[in-house]
């Protein structure tokens, strides 16, 4: 299914975009939380500072004059004014004197009286103001500045200063609503900026997608481009090109494996049709009445009897290669290959007939083999090598040799050789470079499939070189124990 569509719940872009605008409103809001209370601070305390600066600037006369002009009953303009603030004269016995007050917001807080005693005992102290921000009996919040006053070398009383944070707050709520308009501008600009490079970024995913769509079976050829610019995406096609590869490889090796299974089948119903019908031909010569001649019947039973040792044979070829395909392993043993080679040669000297054979072991050869299985190996080789030589002028070599890391075992004959072309194809089961010569001998093209089959269980290695009109060579090659 293609999904083209941007605002898809599942789409990697999509989400992508949402997450990064989460970390940036994230990182905003946290910012906003840092800035109101830096701030808030800020804005608190430099107001505080000026009216604390500002208290610093009068001397202690000028609030003398204001006290003693405020307690009279014709009072005259005080000398002391700050706009927007409540100024109130608190003696030691706790009597609340107003001095000045802001028309807009005269209230003034009255603390308790062992905050005011523990402002007057602040008077040696160099900066001996005392500031404070309280809502008290549920009143507007107020920012409260306390100084302690003497007089004649006595302690008077404390100058009480108090304005409302509402124009704190109002300033401070502005530049919030300021922060936030700012944030929201920025979440768009992002959100459109972000869609753009996004889109830009995954170009190679939708480019591996839209490549991938498009394989099928019939196209496991083809790969994807590695080198978009982005470490992620090339390594990701290179993952899906070896895949690709190894599918390929895959249906390759299905395809071979049932065109393998389709002729080893047919060429199966073939060798085992051969002798059936012979011998099926044979009994119905019998049965019309050639079982009355003598001759006839002791011809006939030969044939029968010598196409059904071919057709068990046959079937036992047939059942090894089964069993061998099966087995991941077999018992081995740690023997030398010469002495077993030389073991074999009276058998092999059968064989040959009047043949010449000639061994040649230099070195000793041990390795881990089936004893059993490794010599029928040795025989099948043997054997192709007697068939495809001259019975007088033969010569047949057993040649052993090894290295540091194996051991090879060459079979040689100096026969007619075999065409290049069948060389690739002798192992193959019921293969037969020369059919007729095969069919003469009794033989259906298991023996080097089975032979293979054995080394390749051993861990080794079968190969063949051959050259017409001057002989064939098989090699073994086995690790060394």
């Amino acid at each position: 299914m293609k999904h083209k569509r941007f605002f898809h719940l599942n789409s990697l872009r999509l989400q992508l975009l949402f997450r990064s605008l989460l970390v940036i409103l994230s990182l905003l809001i946290l910012i906003g939380l840092f800035q109101y209370v830096f701030m808030k601070q800020f804005i608190y305390t430099n107001k505080i500072k000026s009216i604390e600066d500002q208290i610093h600037l009068i001397p202690d006369d000028v609030w003398k004059h204001d006290i003693e002009t405020s307690q009279n009953v014709k009072r005259s303009r005080p000398m002391v004014y700050f706009p927007g603030v409540n100024i109130t004269f608190i003696n030691q016995k706790s009597t609340f004197l107003r001095l000045a007050k802001d028309p807009h917001h005269s209230y003034f807080p009255k603390l308790s009286a062992s905050t005011y005693k523990q402002v007057m005992k602040n008077i040696k102290q160099p900066d001996n103001t005392v500031s404070l921000i309280k809502k008290i009996d549920g009143h507007q919040e107020q920012v409260i500045v306390l100084k302690p006053i003497v007089f004649d070398g006595e302690i008077q009383g404390v100058i009480q200063i108090n304005t409302p944070t509402e124009s704190l707050r109002d300033l401070l709520i502005r530049q919030m609503i300021i922060f936030l308009m700012l944030s929201l501008t920025a979440m768009t600009i992002a959100f459109f900026v972000f869609s753009s490079v996004l889109k830009q970024t995954l170009i190679p995913l939708f480019t591996i997608t839209k490549k991938v769509e498009h394989i099928n079976a019939g196209s496991l050829h083809d790969r994807l481009p590695v080198n978009q610019g982005q470490i992620e995406m090339d390594r990701l096609s290179l993952s899906i090109n070896e895949m690709l590869e190894r599918l390929e490889e895959a249906f390759k090796a299905e395809t071979d494996a049932k065109e393998q299974m389709r002729r080893f089948v047919a060429d199966a119903s073939h060798e085992l049709r051969t002798p059936l019908t012979s011998i099926h031909g044979f009994l119905e010569v019998l049965l019309r009445g050639a079982s009355s001649n003598p001759d006839q019947l002791n011809d006939a039973l030969k044939s029968m009897y010598g196409e059904s040792k071919r057709l068990r044979k046959l079937i036992q070829d047939l059942l090894l290669l089964a069993q061998l395909d099966q087995l991941p392993t077999f018992q081995k043993e740690c023997c030398f290959v010469d002495e077993l080679i030389l073991d074999m040669k009276p058998q092999l000297m059968l064989l040959a007939g009047n043949r010449k054979i000639l061994f040649d072991f230099p070195s000793p050869l041990p390795s881990d083999i089936n004893k059993d299985q490794f010599k029928q190996v040795v025989l099948n080789l043997f054997s192709n090598a007697v068939q495809h030589t001259n019975p007088t002028t033969g010569v047949i070599q057993v040649i052993g040799k090894a290295n540091e890391k194996e051991l090879s075992l060459t079979i040689q004959d100096n026969g007619h050789g075999i065409p290049q072309e069948h060389l690739a194809h002798l192992f193959e089961r019921f293969y037969k470079a020369d059919a007729s010569r095969s069919r003469a001998y009794g033989g259906a093209g298991l023996g080097l499939a089975i032979s293979a089959s054995i080394i390749e269980l051993h861990r080794g290695k079968i190969r063949v070189k051959s050259k017409l009109n001057v002989g064939t060579a098989f090699e073994i090659v086995l690790p060394l124990t």
